[in-house]
């Protein structure tokens, strides 16, 4: 994967958190949770990206 496909996927991934935080009504707690789960996946995305951590495959068997 280049550097360029990541940049993209993660301004992509920023701009639909931001519009969700912003236009989409819901209590703060469940907004932080959400932040809080975009950003762990994203981390574990991009460590797997980068191949520090290996087997973080979402398959269907």
């Amino acid at each position: 994967m280049s550097l360029v496909s990541i940049v993209l996927v993660l301004i992509v991934v920023g701009v639909i958190l931001w519009l969700i935080n912003s236009f989409i009504p819901m209590a703060g707690p469940i907004k932080t949770i959400l932040n809080l789960v975009v950003v762990i996946v994203v981390i574990l995305w991009l460590l797997s990206a980068f191949g520090i951590i290996h087997g973080f495959n979402f398959r269907l068997k």
